[in-house]
């Protein structure tokens, strides 16, 4: 196999701006936990160990990138950091000693935290203001979702962000473009980095027990938490074709290995609602790693992103020895975590069709909290309505069975007829026809029912244009 990929790798980046070597590290070791045990930089914290805190947070510039993103160094292992850029909050003063200008603004706006958080806030803030977005203060809060602490007050923070991320930034990030391998062992640990999609279908087949490595949002908590070690892993971050997004005027194609945040304006452009749950996934830090292709890979039953790929009436393009597959999304999902993938193939892009004039879409996560919290319910809304008649309905819903699913009885009370909320009310009830969610401590079995039958007159008032906040009693 190594014939296959190459020399044995050492981890090469850069490291707050110098290079550095990771020769004899474990390649799923935590960057958070190389920062702070091999490089002696303290200022990087542990606080949960999953990617909700912030206080971990770091800058990165990914290989065959030139943009500045926070992230979370917990759930990031070693060996994505290969070919990259890194910048812990060490690295930010001048050289002269002076404070950075987020920093200096945290000071002068009496912006710190108990000090154990703090980091994670100059990181995710240092990220914004070399981001190439308009700072409003929406941008912000979103900005800021991924650091929890608040322990001396949220205004004071949101005030030093006006401050210092607001000055367009003088000067452009370094594009991180460097010499990356393909193959890494210590202890008998295996890491690939193949760079196309035929070398990791290869990998695939010839190691069918090892995890996908993209992001890690997921995966990565077994590294943090779990301290699992896998025998193998396979990183596909470096394969060229899962990276690729192409955007055409009757479909949107998103490699399985881009993410989230490179997918977001696309997604923005061709479904606004599509990209509002797309922000409320975890936080930037998570969204600047994490992918689509990871979430459909996941199989989760309360994933984000499938119920509204179903909706969308998606088409998953797989990859494996015997060449492409095309599969119907909503047929992917056979079981709880059990798929329709090939234990030799992979997910290589998701392709998802725009709508035409007469459709519309919508969709609504109902969760505890609106920033970073696991979904109870997801619905996702695609309707086709001609002359006030809905000629065709696709609905999906998620935390409502083992699987993302489309709910039948509701499709059918609503095809034919006219588009009121009299209509869309009666198809609600059939909620309880087409799913029998379960009891767990996310929401009961019972609120489950009745929140996804409101969200059928949340999405009419929401496409007529009216109030969607008063209570609804069906």
């Amino acid at each position: 196999m190594y014939d296959l990929l190459g020399n044995i790798l050492t981890i090469n980046f850069r490291l707050n701006g110098e290079p550095c070597e990771a020769v004899a590290v474990a390649p799923t070791k935590t960057v958070l936990e190389y920062l702070r045990d091999d490089q002696g930089l303290k200022g990087t914290k542990e606080g949960c160990a999953e990617g909700d805190c912030g206080a971990c947070s770091v800058v990165l510039v990914r290989n065959g990138t030139d943009q500045r993103v926070a992230v979370n160094s917990c759930l990031l292992a070693v060996g994505q950091l290969d070919g990259a850029e890194l910048t812990t909050v060490e690295g930010l003063s001048e050289r002269n000693g002076e404070l950075e200008s987020v920093q200096q603004a945290i000071v002068n706006e009496d912006g710190t935290q108990c000090g154990f958080c703090t980091p994670g806030f100059v990181m995710a803030l240092h990220a914004l203001r070399h981001s190439e977005e308009t700072v409003s203060e929406e941008i912000i809060h979103d900005a800021l979702a991924g650091n929890l602490c608040r322990c001396t007050g949220y205004r004071s923070i949101v005030d030093a962000a006006r401050a210092a991320c607001t000055v367009a930034v003088q000067g452009t990030t370094p594009r991180a473009d460097h010499e990356t391998s393909e193959a890494h062992e210590v202890g008998g640990q295996k890491f690939f980095a193949p760079k196309t999609l035929a070398q990791l279908v290869a990998l695939r087949a010839a190691y069918p027990d090892a995890p996908l490595l993209s992001g890690g949002t997921d995966l990565g908590l077994s590294f943090s938490k779990g301290r699992e070690h896998f025998p193998t892993t396979i990183f596909t971050q470096n394969v060229v074709e899962m990276r690729h997004i192409e955007d055409r005027p009757d479909s949107l194609t998103i490699g399985a290995a881009a993410t989230y945040t490179e997918s977001l304006p696309f997604i923005e452009a061709a479904w606004p609602s599509f990209a509002t749950l797309v922000r409320r996934i975890g936080s930037r830090q998570i969204r600047n790693v994490g992918t689509i292709g990871g979430n459909i890979g996941n199989a989760s039953p309360i994933g984000d992103t499938p119920p509204c790929l179903i909706a969308l009436d998606a088409t998953l393009q797989l990859q494996g020895p015997n060449g492409p597959r095309e599969i119907v999304l909503e047929d992917y999902f056979l079981d709880y975590r059990k798929t329709d993938l090939a234990a030799d193939e992979v997910i290589a892009a998701v392709q998802v069709p725009k709508l035409d004039e007469s459709q519309v879409f919508r969709t609504y996560k109902i969760s505890k909290r609106y920033d970073q919290d696991i979904s109870a319910v997801i619905g996702a809304f695609r309707l086709t309505i001609e002359n006030d008649v809905v000629r065709e309905a696709r609905i999906a819903f998620g935390g409502m069975a083992a699987t993302p699913k489309r709910a039948a009885a509701c499709e059918v009370a609503l095809i034919g007829k006219t588009w009121t909320e009299e209509t869309a009310r009666k198809a609600g009830t059939l909620i309880a026809e087409d799913f029998a969610p379960i009891d767990d401590h996310r929401a009961s079995a019972a609120y489950r029912v009745r929140v996804a039958s409101n969200l059928f007159v949340r999405l009419f008032r929401d496409l007529a244009g009216q109030d969607v906040t008063e209570v609804v009693t069906l």
